[in-house]
């Protein structure tokens, strides 16, 4: 999918997971779906001696509503608003990367966007050396293909995008004919929590600011180390809450009421924490685990956004494509209430899939 900034306000608001679940010891972690997206009638206990997800009756069937209902929202507004992003910011559907505390020019924008590549790449040590370099890459949420596109050129690989948007994969295949990669790169519909791809096919598995979307954490992870070749990187940039600390078993009353406009604004089902990340990784036996919190290097991209969406081009382009996306877009001072407030973190996490 790879997150967009113009977002629309669903009909339904989301369901919301309470932090305590994402707190689960890390044994845990590979035997629960705890952090599915639960309904009103769904209970969660983690008590010292009780790792059971405890379910009302008729909860199983109120959850697969729920799930659905949450792809098609995620695919009819990426359908409807990926246009609209792409005329306004290019390609690339996700934050830039900045010094701190740096004055940037619009220009300078774009230019950030793919040194955000460029820094995770770094982070997770994937080598440019032609003898090592990945040579087969799967981008799940891909949007309409922009780190696809600039990762298949870098190191000369076969790439394969997956997305939950059919106008986004169309796209995608369209920019990738027009710049002679067709025979590199390929994108189609699928559900990344059910990738359509064998066990061990990738070298690099990417997930640009994907992760957010997916209800399901702990199967998010499964299904990224499934794919991954021996030996091969996985890369996670995604939006996570703070970590909770010690004597904390949730966020306070007035984070989580703000989640959770975010989550009505945005399609997204629970939030996780950068330390939830990592246990899961860890429960999976993957190796050579770093995360870090690069909130400050994305500072300026809201504030950019939302200017772009008050000029005269981006007001225009909200009005054409509907009042959803114009609400949406009135609701993106929560994201930078959020990074204000050290609620919201911009976390990269990299691991590697032992040999």
């Amino acid at each position: 999918m790879a997150t967009c900034f113009l977002p629309c306000l669903s009909q339904q608001p989301l369901p919301f997971l309470d932090s305590r679940a994402c707190q689960s010891s890390s044994s845990s972690f590979s035997a629960l779906p705890f952090l599915s997206a639960p309904t009103r009638q769904t209970s969660l206990v983690f008590g010292a001696n009780s790792r059971k997800l405890q379910l009302r009756a008729g909860v199983m069937t109120t959850a697969t509503s729920d799930s659905r209902q949450l792809k098609e929202g995620i695919a009819g507004f990426y359908d409807e608003s990926s246009g609209l992003w792409e005329n306004i910011w290019g390609d690339h559907m996700h934050h830039g990367f900045y010094e701190p505390d740096s004055s940037v020019s619009v220009s300078d924008h774009r230019a950030a966007q793919v040194r955000m590549i460029e820094e995770a790449l770094r982070f997770a040590g994937v080598s440019e050396d032609p003898t090592k370099r990945p040579k087969s890459i799967v981008d799940v949420g891909c949007g309409i293909g922009g780190s696809s596109r600039y990762l298949a050129r870098k190191f000369g690989a076969k790439c394969q995008g997956i997305t939950l948007s059919p106008v986004q994969a169309q796209r995608g295949n369209a920019l990738a004919a027009a710049q002679g990669l067709a025979d590199q790169v390929s994108f189609q519909v699928a559900d990344a929590l059910e990738q359509p791809f064998p066990d061990g096919q990738f070298d690099l598995v990417w997930s640009m600011e994907s992760g957010e979307h997916m209800p399901d954490k702990s199967k998010f992870v499964g299904e990224l180390a499934r794919v991954a070749a021996p030996g091969g990187t996985i890369i996670i940039v995604t939006w996570c809450h703070r970590d909770l600390a010690p004597s904390e078993e949730s966020l306070q009353p007035w984070e989580q009421e703000l989640l959770n406009k975010i989550c009505n604004a945005y399609y997204l089902p629970a939030w996780c924490s950068t330390a939830d990340y990592v246990k899961l990784l860890q429960s999976l036996s993957l190796e050579d685990i770093k995360a870090e919190d690069w909130s400050q290097y994305v500072a300026p991209f809201w504030p950019a956004v939302i200017r772009s969406a008050f000029t005269w081009k981006g007001f225009t382009s909200l009005l054409r494509t509907g009042l959803k996306t114009i609400k949406g877009a009135l609701a993106m001072p929560l994201m930078m209430e959020g990074y204000k407030k050290d609620l919201i973190k911009f976390a990269i996490i990299t691991c590697r899939k032992p040999q």
